[in-house]
């Protein structure tokens, strides 16, 4: 024992000084780069000079590492690029040395480097890191580092991108961004030099800003259905705010920047005036790239059109004033906003770090801009700002908040947002934990006030999600009032959705018991009274096919092979028809309808126990799943048998058809008119989330597809290539006849066609063609729902032709909508989520435009219909054919 104790500490020994061994140290260098980047850890003014110091009479200095650390810090630490270029301030002097006696100074080594990475950005269109650069350019205008002229040649450059012939939307929004935010940090210096020109460039983004109106109107994330107001009252689009902070610093002639940015250099001794500014050299801004295949000619241009994400105006959702959050309209409040979404977006790789440095944000701000912590010492010469002293915590839950509900879809997953929050609310719980609450009850209040639909659904999901982290801790009693509203209203649909998705992260018995007793009822219909699970219909023996369907039962438990229980549903239909009267038996087609569901439910019911057992039960038994699904109406069938088995647990309904869509059972299309036909009244989140999965496949389908005929088509041209090579090598090498064997073109035409890729241009055809399906038949469907053929023009909104749904074209409803019923609220939510349709699947629905447009919209030709007024405003809004 004693000797493998020793054995076992000298192993242990020996592998910790391996691991000692293997251990990386930083070179001197790689130290002066980490210092750099590190800058302000404690305190930024005061090691400024420190670190110019350790930079100077650091030897042999290299430039390019320097350089890199100042990149590396200004294009992930944004917050301290003033600071930075007080530090490239201070490396132009040459303290008891001329300038002229010696080469350019230190600070303008560095620059030049620097401007080398910053023309790699611009060529990769690597906008965010452009945009800091800039930035970064414009704080060393101001420090008169950089030469005014050049500077406004830099932002005109990026102008210039407005003014492309079809520049798109994304492109033209941060070109826009890259040339205002710019003039806002540099004004200053900017406007003396050239006036004309800095009206210039603001006239210009106005003028762009201008034809976005009609995008606008279809993002708002709080929407008045048939109202054209762009303005909302607690909603504000990026392109906007820029425009407001950078006309109110015009105005004032960029006099108040100051108030705005921390500008430390300001406060260092001018630089020298022998010293001649860096003229930064003419840019152009890259064109975009534009990806073509190569695919064969028996496909429609159409069908190979690159399917590129679709970039929409950004609304961010207001919560709270102007006394508690800073105004993004104002040049202070931009400037906060801004700087918290690029800490949000930078750090999505850490998020715990994430949440750490946006509480410690106001170090990097100008002092006095946010109230201190509770208890915290205030610097008595720190004096509050005018108009100032915002709550940072409810300034940081409503930045994150306002990006996770950007429309149609947030920048980055939902998940990242809500965990965000997590970290923050663990970190500070005392201050975070009150700004999370008052977020979630102005959301709330929202609801009834035109919270998008698509809004309404990641509220949902953030509350719930963040109810589980924290005990699921709630004071639902604050809602209990609202019980009295229409049972379809937002906020009482938010409610069951909310609580729906909190069962799924925990469990029916507890949730129940964190609700009053008034939101426990049936008649609240607020939860579930049973717990979510399996209805087996024909489990009951009271049921008149149950002894059938425990025979079927019978089987897949015994693992019978697919083809017995084949023959074996075969034996039944014929018994059932048998066994029924002949003057009171249903069609032969109900027959199959009761058999068919007595077979899915089966099936259903042996691989509830688990998700391992469902993918086995439908793995084993794909050969039964085909031969009963051989029309649209089978189809269907299979479909409502799996809604009406899982009908106490949604979640499990999308699963279910999620992995029929897999496997190939039924087609996307098969789900959404399947969804179409069994809604009831209107479509909910529930059924949207139903299509937009059996869209998602689709599309999903075709860019698999696409990507692999691009593959082999590339393996089929670095082929022919490789053949022709080899060819004109050996007609180099020798004489040949004119018809010998060598002749490249002959050896070309020698080669036999690729059967892998003519397998998947096949199927890439074919997949197009379902993809074009989905499309329509959704599109179809909510024309149907929204504007039946049925109806008289003008009469409807809606689901039904009545005087209810007629209501809610007028503004004047809208106000008087605390009188709703649940028709109007069904119908305001479909109107909702056909916007939703429309927006996030644009790229798509341009690639089909024409088609599209003649199946669902010729019989609008003419109508003075409202409802269909606004189905097409909304379609030519998202496919682009409206840019008022």
């Amino acid at each position: 024992m004693s000797y493998e104790r020793r054995g076992g500490y000298r192993r242990r020994h020996r592998d910790d000084y391996d691991d000692r061994r293997r251990e990386s140290y930083e070179t001197p260098e790689e130290k002066l780069k980490t210092a750099i980047i590190k800058l302000g850890e404690v305190d930024a003014v005061e090691e400024l000079p420190r670190l110019q110091k350790q930079i100077q009479e650091f030897e042999p200095l290299n430039v390019a590492n320097v350089s890199e650390a100042f990149r590396i810090g200004v294009t992930e630490q944004p917050y301290k690029i003033p600071y930075y270029a007080a530090l490239i301030r201070l490396l132009h002097d040459r303290p008891g040395e001329a300038i002229s006696s010696e080469g350019p100074p230190l600070g303008r080594l560095v620059l030049e480097d620097f401007w080398k990475g910053f023309q790699a950005y611009l060529d990769q269109l690597a906008w965010r890191e452009a945009r800091l650069c800039i930035h970064f350019f414009a704080h060393l205008t101001v420090a008169r580092l950089i030469s005014p002229e050049s500077m406004v040649a830099l932002l005109q450059a990026f102008i210039a991108v407005l003014d492309e012939f079809g520049v798109s939307h994304g492109r033209a929004k941060r070109a826009a961004l890259c040339a205002a935010e710019g003039l806002i940090i540099g004004g200053r210096s900017l406007k003396p030099y050239s006036a004309t020109s800095v009206t210039e460039i603001i006239d210009a983004i106005q003028a762009f800003n201008e034809t976005t109106a009609s995008a606008k109107w279809l993002v708002q994330p709080t929407v008045k259905v048939f109202s054209e107001a762009l303005a909302i009252a607690n909603g504000d689009e990026l392109l906007d705010t820029v425009l407001y902070a950078l006309k109110a610093l015009n105005d004032s002639d960029f006099t108040h920047t100051a108030d705005s940015f921390p500008q430390p250099y300001t406060n260092l001794p001018a630089p020298p005036a022998e010293l001649e500014p860096f003229n930064l050299p003419s840019v152009l801004v890259p064109p975009e790239i534009i990806e073509l295949d190569a695919l064969s000619t028996d496909v429609d241009a159409e069908d190979t059109a690159q399917v590129k994400k679709e970039e929409w105006p950004e609304y961010f959702l207001r919560l709270f004033d102007n006394d508690i959050s800073p105004d993004p309209n104002t040049p202070a409040g931009y400037a906060v906003r801004t700087a918290l979404l690029d800490i949000i977006s930078i750090f999505e790789v850490n998020r715990k770090e994430c949440a750490r440095l946006l509480l410690e944000y106001p170090k990097w701000n100008l002092p006095g801009a946010f109230k201190p912590k509770p208890g915290a010492p205030t610097p008595s010469d720190v004096e509050p700002v005018a108009g100032k002293e915002w709550q940072l915590e409810s300034t940081i839950i409503e930045t994150i908040l306002g990006a996770l509900l950007v429309l149609p879809e947030s920048s980055h997953k939902s998940v990242y947002y809500i965990s965000l929050i997590t970290e923050l609310c663990k970190l500070s719980p005392s201050t975070v934990g009150p700004a999370v609450g008052k977020s979630i009850r102005k959301l709330y209040g929202s609801l009834s006030e035109g919270l998008d639909v698509e809004a309404a659904r990641r509220f949902a999901e953030w509350f719930a999600v963040h109810m589980s982290n924290f005990g699921f801790q709630w004071v639902w009693k604050e809602w209990v009032p609202d019980l009295t509203l229409a049972v379809q209203h937002p906020r009482r649909t938010f409610m069951r959705r909310a609580i729906e998705f909190e069962i799924r992260l925990s469990y029916h018995e507890r949730i129940l018991k964190t609700l009053p007793e008034a939101m426990q009822a049936s008649d609240a219909h607020t939860i579930p009274e049973q717990p979510p699970g399996p209805g087996f219909e024909y489990d009951d023996p009271a049921n008149p096919h149950h002894d059938a369907a425990q025979s079927v039962l019978n089987l897949f438990r015994g693992r019978a092979k697919a083809e017995d229980v084949i023959a074996h549903l075969d034996s039944l239909k014929t018994t059932l028809e048998g066994a029924e009267d002949a003057d009171t038996a249903p069609l032969s087609v109900n027959v199959d309808a009761t058999v068919r569901s007595i077979a899915v439910q089966s099936l259903l019911h042996i691989g509830s126990r688990s998700f391992s057992h469902l993918l086995n039960a439908i793995e084993r038994y794909l050969p039964l799943l085909r031969a009963i699904t051989s029309s649209a109406e089978a189809k269907a069938g299979i479909l409502s048998a799996a809604a009406a088995f899982w009908k106490g647990n949604r979640q499990m309904v999308g699963i279910v058809f999620d992995k029929l869509m897999q496997y190939q059972i039924v087609d996307p299309t098969d789900v959404v008119a399947w969804t179409f036909a069994n809604r009831a009244g209107g479509l909910d989140a529930f059924e949207w989330d139903l299509m937009r999965a059996a869209l998602d496949k689709a599309n999903g389908r075709v860019v698999i597809a696409r990507r692999r005929v691009a593959a082999l088509r590339k393996e089929e041209d670095d082929t022919r290539a490789r053949v022709r090579a080899r060819a004109e090598d050996a007609a180099g090498a020798m004489e040949v006849d004119a018809e010998g064997d060598g002749n490249p073109a002959k050896q070309d035409e020698a080669l036999v066609e690729n059967p892998a890729l003519a397998t998947a241009l096949k199927a890439f055809t074919s997949l197009t063609r379902e993809q074009k399906a989905a499309l329509s038949r959704t599109l179809e469907g909510f024309v149907a729902c929204l504007c039946p053929a049925d109806t008289d023009a003008g009469a409807t909104t809606g689901m039904k032709p009545n005087a209810h749904t007629r209501t809610v074209i007028t503004e004047a409803a809208w106000h008087n909508r605390a009188k709703w019923d649940n028709e109007e609220w069904n119908a305001w939510e479909t109107w909702g989520w056909y916007r939703q349709f429309c927006r996030a699947y644009s790229p798509y629905l341009r690639n089909y435009s024409t088609t599209l447009y003649t199946v669902s919209f010729a019989r609008f030709e003419g109508s003075t219909d409202p409802a269909a007024a606004l189905l097409n405003k909304t379609w030519n809004v998202a496919t682009g054919q409206d840019m008022s």
